[in-house]
């Protein structure tokens, strides 16, 4: 009786994927065409601890508990009160709090949004079209998307909540970031007895229960569906390392472009050399801007939230994230209508895109967790069968 299970991708899917059959007695080999295993979820070598995607988790879902169970969250981090100084650009100028309509909005705003209406048309009924676009500039770091208010209210407003209601903070900063946690994911992994096959891409697909945790583009070559579809962002993001000033923000949130500012390293020292700060600041495109005009956007808001800082800079790096952000669900659709885990004939689909709840990251742990399942039912009715 066969109890082999593959997994295409070691990425943060992937890796989930495959400890969750290890766990449950499955015989499992992963394959990962790169040389190193994390996909997004890696970091640029030392000494800057920069990362490809993103760098902070939510402690308010499943993902986190199941993270948190097994050990492999590790330390959190946490700013120094005294650095904790945020900003918000509206009008051109760094202000020290967000318009006041906008602090209205999620103080009073109800509980959910209707799924068949696009967020602008929702939110200006509610609140005024002007706080209608600060509020999804303001998201705009979740969708690496320039046009939010397109997209259906409900899953702006549940992100909004998420990111923004007057409660308990859910962000969690983790010493080492993504890279740390990917390393212990691997680490579990091998443990478990799974077979890492790196440098390994993967044509064919075998005869045994398969989870595909790979990009979608890639999903839909190598199952050859080209239904395997969904939109997600494009954005522009500048990695910078500066020598450390009081002035500079910790968090500064691009009200007027959906830009966002954030330090890696006041909360994570280990992420920059001794007197040195990182950060990162993203900015999603337009719809036909030239990405050079967005990478000038996402200089002058550097210009706001670091002053000073093409005098102290240390260390830079510039990249672009198209159709490679997570999902974004349009008016009537929720992530249910994403492609769907269960492809049939026993392979399955984990990843950021595809349908399973949560944002970024956190789509990929659900989906990989419903993956493993479907696989290890496959693998229960091969047995059956067999017998």
């Amino acid at each position: 009786m066969t109890k082999k299970i593959v997994v295409v991708g070691g990425g943060l899917a992937g890796l989930v994927a495959a400890i969750v059959c290890a766990e449950a007695g499955a015989e499992v080999t992963l394959y990962e065409a790169h040389r190193r295993l994390g996909g997004r979820g890696r970091a640029a070598d030392g000494p800057y601890l920069a990362h490809d995607g993103a760098h902070v988790f939510y402690a308010d879902g499943p993902h986190w508990t199941w993270l948190r169970r097994r050990g492999l969250v590790g330390a959190l981090g946490r700013p120094p009160l005294r650095d904790m100084r945020l900003g918000f650009v509206r009008d051109g100028r760094l202000r020290r709090l967000p318009p006041a309509g906008f602090l209205r909005m999620m103080a009073t705003g109800p509980t959910t949004a209707p799924v068949d209406v696009d967020f602008h048309t929702w939110a200006s009924a509610r609140y005024g079209e002007d706080t209608a676009r600060v509020a999804a500039n303001a998201i705009a770091v979740v969708t690496f998307d320039a046009d939010t208010g397109r997209l259906s209210a409900a899953f702006v407003w549940e992100l909004l909540r998420r990111v923004f209601a007057f409660r308990v903070p859910a962000v969690r900063w983790v010493v080492g970031g993504w890279q740390a946690v990917i390393d212990r994911l691997a680490a579990r992994a091998r443990e478990l007895g799974v077979r890492v096959e790196l440098g390994s891409r993967v044509h064919d697909l075998p005869g045994e229960p398969t989870i595909v945790a790979t990009e979608l583009s890639s999903a839909r070559r190598l199952l050859g569906d080209d239904g395997l579809r969904w939109q997600s962002g494009n954005g522009v993001l500048l990695d910078l390392a500066v020598r450390s000033a009081r002035g500079d923000r910790f968090i500064c949130f691009d009200l007027d472009g959906g830009g966002f500012h954030e330090s890696y390293s006041l909360q994570d020292p280990t992420a920059a050399p001794q007197g040195e700060t990182l950060f990162q600041i993203d900015m999603p495109i337009r719809h036909d801007e030239p990405r050079a005009e967005a990478a000038g956007r996402v200089r002058a808001l550097a210009d706001l939230a670091v002053p000073g800082w093409r005098e102290r800079v240390t260390w830079q790096r510039s990249g672009a994230a198209r159709h490679r952000t997570g999902a974004l669900d349009l008016p009537g659709q929720t992530w249910r209508d994403r492609p769907a885990i269960d492809r049939g004939h026993g392979v399955f689909l984990a990843g950021d895109m595809v349908a399973a709840p949560g944002m970024r990251g956190e789509i990929s742990v659900n989906s990989a967790i419903m993956a493993a399942e479907g696989a290890l039912r496959a693998l229960r009715l091969t047995d059956h069968a067999a017998r």
